[in-house]
């Protein structure tokens, strides 16, 4: 078992990150102001005495940006470097020292790693990754090339190198992908004493070891030992005699997503991973399921607005632009056939010109009343609360209450309508059209609501994949169809 360290230098302020940013953008700004005015006096300075001038500036900026840097905690410099713009970025990244490039890489988003990757040498890609531990150094690896990886692993001790490959040869999003190797295990017939006299025999515990785990001579898990339990009872005790048996375990195959459940369900800290035949092979922490439900919680909202990956704050104009493409080109298609709906019923709209005026309140209702029906709807899936046999309650439910919506608010908008347009002889039909067409739409609004992401779950598809988009086209549509449909009814 190898020790944990932490390379830190402070303890971490909730607010640390921002006023960090605040201060290297305010030096950096202050190092642009003060090389302009430089230039601005060239023609008053000699030549050899103004490049002086701007060394002797360039390294009491860069040892002020330096000196903060030093200071702060790897996950704040990653939140720095994904807030500034990219040729800002590299000038911080360069300041960093090397021993530190390997924690900084796991912590910043994908996209910012890219760049960060791309301005660094193979030497310099070699000294961070070698840096890391094997999980850690599991996690970068599909994006280092893949000569880096090989010298690495050739660096590492043959049970770190075993640690590497078992990590790596688990797919993205399981648990074994997110499992950490740094654990401590104890067996069954030892006293307490020899526990506690064992673990003094570490420098430091493994981070999030609220427990140690309990196994056989051929390392299967027995169970586990809280620490709790062995500071408070007496030395001579058995572990046998106060480890918990009943003890969650994970399979590395398992969904991350799913564990994560779990965790914040049981409250627990850690948890061990064990193989097929009982063997524990590592551990997930509470710091690793804290990552994964972030990154599922932006997963989703980047999906249900029509991303189709995560995007570098400041991306160029043309990544960025074709980020977006794929469901402003659906929009765009839909957006068409809402136009469409319109047009077959112009004669409609040009005997009773009113209608312009009113449907977008239609669709706009139903779109709102949807849009709550799918996110409670996506979230519930994500807690795995949604299943076959709930589902139909669910959707009756769901529905009572667009229903009951639709004849509240939809009588509302119909006496308003009735109301706005009083003075002409079309006002009461107008109302009766209003009201119909906005309990109609809200019905519609939230059968779609639930369909898309039930039909995407069940397909094994994320299921806030574009929903927005498509909940905002059936809205559309359908509100736009079904108004101007009754409308032509009512006053054919």
């Amino acid at each position: 078992m190898t020790e944990t360290i932490d390379h830190s230098s402070s303890l971490r302020d909730p607010e640390a990150a921002q006023l960090a940013l605040a201060e290297v953008q305010e030096i950096l700004a202050r190092q642009r102001l003060e090389s302009d005015l430089v230039h601005r006096e060239q023609h008053h300075v000699a030549a050899d005495r103004q490049s002086l001038v701007e060394q002797l500036l360039l390294k009491q900026h860069q040892a002020a940006l330096q000196s903060r840097l030093d200071q702060l905690h790897p996950a704040d410099i990653a939140y720095i470097l994904e807030a500034l713009p990219r040729e800002e970025r590299l000038i911080i990244w360069e300041l960093v020292r090397a021993e530190r490039d390997g924690e900084i890489l796991v912590e910043v988003s994908d996209a910012v790693r890219e760049t960060l990757i791309a301005s660094m040498d193979r030497e310099e890609l070699v000294a961070a990754a070698e840096t890391l531990e094997p999980d850690d150094l599991a996690a970068l690896a599909p994006d280092l090339p893949e000569e880096v990886v090989e010298e690495v692993s050739e660096g590492l001790s043959i049970e770190e190198r075993e640690q590497l490959r078992t990590a790596m040869s688990y797919p993205e999003g399981s648990v074994g992908a997110r499992m950490d190797f740094e654990m401590v295990t104890i067996r069954d017939d030892v006293s307490l004493e020899v526990v506690l006299r064992y673990l003094r025999r570490f420098d430091e515990l493994p981070s999030n070891t609220d427990q140690v785990f309990v196994v056989d001579r051929e390392d299967r898990l027995q169970g586990s030992l809280p620490i709790g339990r062995l500071l408070v009872h007496e030395p001579e005790t058995l572990v046998r005699e106060l480890m918990m048996a009943d003890v969650m375990r994970l399979e590395p195959l398992d969904e991350a997503g799913d564990a994560a459940l779990a965790f914040e369900r049981y409250d627990l800290v850690s948890a061990p991973v064990v193989d097929p035949q009982g063997r524990i092979i590592g551990r997930l922490t509470v710091d690793e399921v804290v990552d994964v439900i972030r990154e599922e919680s932006e997963q989703d909202v980047l999906a249900q607005a029509g991303l189709r990956e995560e995007e570098d704050l400041f991306a160029s104009v043309w990544a960025s632009a074709k980020n977006r493409w794929l469901w402003l080109a659906l929009n765009l298609c839909t957006a068409f056939f809402a136009s469409r709906v319109i047009g077959a019923f112009e004669g409609t709209i040009e005997r009773v010109v009113a209608l312009a005026a009113l449907m977008p309140i239609v669709a706009g209702i139903a779109g709102n009343s949807g849009n709550q029906t799918m996110t409670l709807f996506i979230r519930s899936i994500a807690l795995g609360q949604v299943n076959a046999k709930n589902a139909p309650r669910l959707f009756a439910k769901e529905l009572s209450i667009a229903m009951l919506n639709g004849l509240v608010w939809g009588s509302i908008a119909g006496l308003f309508a009735w109301w706005l347009y009083s003075d002409t002889d079309q006002g009461v039909l107008l109302g009766l059209t209003m009201m119909l067409a906005m309990l109609l739409n809200l019905l519609i609004g939230a059968l779609i609501g639930l369909l898309v992401p039930y039909v995407l779950d069940r397909i094994g598809r994320d299921p806030a994949l574009g929903s927005s988009v498509l909940l905002t086209f059936s809205t559309d549509s359908m509100g736009f169809f079904i108004f101007l449909g009754l409308a032509t009814l009512f006053f054919a």
